[in-house]
């Protein structure tokens, strides 16, 4: 029996306490299972795969690594960005055309179509009117037209049939020397060519041959103004008329523009060309008379024929030949009635001529080493693009100017490379230079490529 006073033992003071006192003074043991064996086959197939997946991982990271540089080495880059402008050319001023300000005048130009439009070949230019005036000794030339169809020659150098002057013609000296016309010896019982007594009916203007030489051929007056009358018409000379062969009447009368056809017929034909075109007479035994054209040889002037009447004023239908700059030769058919004088005429003439050919011109449009546009690229290269010759072009009067640039497309280029042309043009004339580098665009570095891979491949 135990005592009441008697203190307990510690263990029998409750399990809680007994338990945790037992846990601190006793280290309490736990025991686990033994690792089961490892199989060392198993083993090494383990440490295999992990070396193969190492392996596997390290080749990919260095192929992705040299795929990656060899395309940035080796991948295409973008061209250069191009910009280009050609300055602009300001055309020059009109051509002044000096048209004759006395009387009425026309002009006709054969072989400038492509400058000057389809209109040249008709009437290009005039003043005063186009209506009928008195023709003067324009007439005679009408006459030895009208005599050439009647009795043709074969050709410039034929002296065709010759004719015997009657006592009747010899009186036509004494009849024109009365009226003040010009005259040219023509004894009773001479003879000459056909072709000579076109000459001194041209040349020096001789009336007294016109009217011979006219009758000779159709063996009366009255017959050869029914064919002359005839012929003008025929010919597209409908406001043309002739009384008489000489032109000492004034009502022998043509328009500004059926003269302009009468100089293209005459100057087709190869007979009155040449005899037109003489500064003398030259037939044997007469006197060296002038050319009453005192312009010929004066601005490409090569015919046709003048004439004078005290109250029409002067005249003069005249062909003239121009060749401005490297362009094919130009045919002028030209007229001028009823001017103040001889001399103002011909002043009028070598005016108008002149100011033609001064509307011919070449015009400079840029210079050697002029910029024209830059070449860009991506990896801050860049060069001028610049002109690699002179330019000019050859044109008329202000024909408008255009250009046009072509730049080739490029990544890299050498100083003074050709990289493009610029062809300015002008009505028909064309002018076409060369563009070329001013400084060098180099490839990009190796550094750029590899730390610019998304400016790659376009």
């Amino acid at each position: 029996m135990t005592s009441p006073y008697e203190r307990p033992k510690p263990h029998e003071a409750g399990d809680g306490l007994s338990q945790l006192t037992d846990l601190m003074q006793h280290e309490q043991v736990i025991e686990r299972p033994a690792p089961e064996p490892v199989d060392p086959d198993v083993r090494r197939s383990r440490r295999r795969r992990r070396l193969i997946v190492g392996g596997i991982s390290a080749v990919v990271i260095i192929g992705l690594t040299v795929s990656y540089v060899t395309y940035c080495l080796n991948a295409p880059v973008g061209a250069a960005q191009a910009t280009s402008a050609v300055p602009e050319v300001t055309s020059p001023a009109p051509a002044a055309i000096a048209v004759s300000p006395e009387g009425a005048s026309a002009v006709s130009i054969l072989g400038a179509d492509e400058y000057l439009g389809p209109t040249a070949t008709g009437i290009w230019q005039s003043s005063g009117g186009d209506e009928a005036r008195p023709i003067a000794s324009i007439s005679k030339l009408i006459t030895a037209m009208v005599i050439l169809e009647a009795k043709p020659l074969k050709n410039a150098d034929d002296p065709g049939p010759t004719i015997t002057f009657s006592k009747a013609d010899h009186k036509l000296y004494d009849k024109y020397y009365v009226l003040g016309a010009t005259i040219a010896k023509m004894e009773t019982g001479s003879s000459m060519s056909e072709h000579d007594a076109l000459e001194a009916m041209l040349v020096p203007s001789a009336s007294n041959y016109a009217e011979a030489v006219a009758g000779w051929a159709f063996g009366s007056q009255s017959a050869f103004i029914r064919a002359a009358n005839t012929w003008l018409k025929a010919n597209g000379m409908a406001h043309t008329t002739m009384v008489e062969p000489t032109g000492i009447d004034a009502r022998n009368t043509s328009t500004p523009s059926d003269l302009i056809t009468l100089a293209k017929l005459a100057a087709a034909d190869p007979v009155i060309a040449q005899i037109s075109a003489m500064p003398y007479l030259q037939i044997p035994e007469f006197e060296q008379m002038p050319n009453t054209n005192d312009l010929l040889g004066s601005n490409g002037i090569t015919g046709l024929k003048t004439g004078t009447l005290k109250d029409s004023g002067s005249d003069l239908l005249f062909t003239a030949t121009l060749s401005p700059g490297t362009m094919a030769p130009l045919t002028v058919f030209g007229v001028v009635l009823g001017g103040y004088s001889h001399s103002s005429v011909n002043a009028d003439v070598n005016d108008l001529l002149s100011s033609i050919a001064a509307g011919f011109h070449d015009v400079a449009l840029a210079e050697e080493g002029q910029v024209v546009g830059t070449y860009t690229t991506p990896w801050g290269e860049s060069a001028q693009m610049v002109l690699g010759q002179n330019a000019s072009v050859f044109t008329w009067s202000d024909t408008p100017i255009t250009s046009t640039i072509e730049t080739t497309t490029l990544t890299t280029g050498a100083n003074g490379e050709q990289v493009g042309t610029v062809t300015w043009t002008a009505g028909p004339s064309t002018e076409t230079v060369p563009v070329v580098l001013a400084g060098a665009i180099t490839p990009p570095t190796a550094w750029w490529r590899l730390t610019h891979p998304a400016e790659l491949g376009k």
